[in-house]
């Protein structure tokens, strides 16, 4: 790799603090990198930290740390301590972390702090021997359903579309003016509903927007219960679609949660997604 970048072996050695006789070693074989150097290595060599050294599984804590580049001393500075013992018993799976070091870790990772959490339990599964089996996520208690047309429309948006690019509203107002069969709403029209300038939008526009979206028109009518159902459907396609769920449970939702049934359909699809490609993030 290091070759075909034309990048001289003492270059990357003076990029990442290393000596020359250190990296030798690194390609010949006798040694291998400290994990905590590979970033630093990828960003030498221009290549994709995953591409460069691909990784079985998805990460625990000591990987999420290692891949921020981040030494296990350096984390004490970061969560305000006088030593690194809360994260290196927590990279055990001696303890979990309290919840105040939980944003400033994340922070330093790069990740959220729901990713943050999913790796501290895949560190307490090795530690109690479970290690290659994946933990049953859960889905946290949802928030207060989406109430305004200017909320729904959001939540659509940033919830439908993990990595990628959402619909721009020229996009959408096509959309329903093609559902409608004329021309019922502007771009600007979409613009105004969606930041709240616009508070109501006549029927064959939330029908359009309900058949644009794959929805239920109902999600847009004013019924507590069905846009928490919508939701809670929304929250966890989200989280599947990126590869964060594997078996789901509803925790501390009342009656208006997802139904048993629901759960129990929404499992069978995640292991039935999981077994034809066990490998993607799809």
């Amino acid at each position: 790799m290091r070759r075909t970048a034309e990048i001289a072996q003492s270059d990357v050695a003076s990029a990442i603090g290393a000596a020359d006789s250190t990296v030798a070693g690194w390609e010949l074989g006798p040694s291998v990198p400290d994990q905590e150097k590979l970033p630093d290595l990828a960003r030498v060599l221009r290549r994709d930290l995953d591409d460069l050294f691909p990784r079985e599984g998805l990460p625990d804590l000591t990987d999420l740390r290692c891949d921020a580049g981040l030494y296990r001393y350096e984390m004490a500075k970061v969560i305000g301590t006088k030593s690194d013992g809360p994260v290196a018993g927590a990279e055990r799976g001696d303890r979990r972390l309290k919840e105040r070091y939980v944003s400033a870790m994340a922070k330093a990772y790069g990740v959220s702090e729901d990713d943050l959490l999913r790796a501290q339990e895949r560190s307490m599964s090795k530690a109690q021997g479970e290690e290659g089996q994946v933990p049953e996520e859960v889905i946290p208690a949802a928030e207060a359903p989406p109430r305004t047309l200017a909320e729904k429309i959001t939540l659509i948006l940033e919830r439908s579309y993990p990595g990628q690019t959402s619909p721009a509203d020229e996009e959408i107002a096509e959309a329903i003016n093609a559902h409608a069969g004329s021309h019922v709403i502007s771009a600007k029209g979409v613009e105004d509903l969606r930041t709240g300038a616009e508070a109501e939008a006549a029927p064959v526009v939330l029908q359009g927007l309900a058949a644009f979206f794959g929805l239920t028109p109902l999600y847009f009518e004013p019924h507590d219960a069905v846009a928490r159902q919508v939701y809670e459907g929304l929250r966890l396609m989200s989280a599947a679609k990126q590869g964060k769920v594997g078996r789901v449970r509803a925790r501390g939702l009342g009656t208006e949660g997802l139904p048993a049934n629901v759960l129990s359909i929404l499992n069978d699809l995640a292991s039935e997604l999981d077994k034809a490609a066990p490998d993607t993030n799809e």
